[in-house]
């Protein structure tokens, strides 16, 4: 089974990811997939994917083919369906992939082993969007009728996309925030101001401002923090129980105030370490559809 954008996945199945990564948090869950081996094929800058993957490998057992897009045949031109052929003869049972390129995924049809999508130009971070739900049900314990607030770049946010359709589905009310440029009108959702997010949102959910993306105009990083981000003043607007959230890397000072990205309503570090366990979850789950391994009753897993 690949991993390709949220849709697909049933609501069903989300919840069962989602129950899966909590058990593998709580270690009510043992797996051992010592040896198989997967391929991590990263052709864009990442830090916590990247590695709470290896980290999710690492205690599934599974070793990792190296690869290095400055080192590879990519920089001799070599093409990304050629490069994942290349691993899939050479025996890996997975591949993660974080590529540029907007649905790079769709010249992919044919391999016989798993696709994870790392994140797809400004398309969609299916697992990031699992790591947050995980990390929203936690602290709500529930979906329905929670009101998300996503504020940010919008527009070149690959997350804000994954989430936003994938709470809507779990029933949650979905507003956005973002300046006008930055804005995303093929999202049916309505765009309110950053005052108004922070007084009645449960879940405050901040995005990166994506520079490299923005062709080289630059912006006002204090007057955005004024306009756009969340300030100690905002903060201390929020409801009680309210929540804030960041995909990160965090823009200090541009996004969130710094002295709030370790502030007690802060999930930023939780969603880090939620990431580990959801990959976990999902690793497992691409390779036992794909018939990969068989779940024993109890929920010991082995090859």
């Amino acid at each position: 089974m690949n991993l390709l954008k949220m849709d697909d996945l049933t609501n069903h199945e989300i919840n069962e990811l989602l129950n899966q990564a909590q058990s593998f948090k709580e270690e009510k869950q043992k797996v051992n997939l010592n040896g198989l081996v997967g391929a991590l094929l990263f052709y864009e800058p990442s830090t916590r994917t990247k590695l709470s993957f290896e980290m999710a490998c690492h205690k599934l057992g599974i070793k990792l083919l190296s690869f290095s897009k400055e080192t590879s045949s990519v920089s001799k031109g070599e093409s990304l369906y050629d490069t994942v052929k290349t691993i899939e003869a050479l025996g890996a049972d997975f591949i993660v992939i974080r590529h540029p390129e907007k649905r790079y995924f769709e010249q992919l049809t044919d391999l016989n082993i798993p696709i994870i999508n790392g994140g797809d130009g400004t398309g969609e971070h299916p697992t990031q969007s699992l790591l947050d739900l995980m990390t929203i049900k936690e602290s709500f314990n529930q979906f329905d009728q929670l009101q998300v607030a996503i504020c940010g770049d919008i527009k070149h946010s690959r997350v804000a996309k994954s989430n936003a359709y994938a709470l809507s589905r779990l029933g949650a009310n979905i507003r956005l925030v973002a300046k006008e440029k930055w804005q995303d009108e093929q999202l049916p959702f309505p765009y309110i101001d950053m005052d108004q997010a922070a007084l009645d949102s449960d879940v405050l959910m901040l995005l990166r401002v994506q520079k490299e993306r923005h062709g080289g105009v630059s912006y006002d990083q204090q007057s955005y923090l004024e306009q756009f981000g969340l300030t100690i003043k905002r903060e201390q607007m929020m409801k009680d129980n309210s929540i804030i959230m960041h995909p990160a890397p965090v823009n200090r000072g541009v996004e969130i105030d710094s002295s709030l990205v370790e502030s007690p309503r802060s999930k930023i570090f939780e969603q880090m370490n939620n990431g580990v366990f959801i990959r976990q979850a999902i690793i497992t789950n691409c390779l036992q559809k794909g018939g990969a391994f068989h779940e024993n009753s109890d929920s010991e897993c082995q090859v």
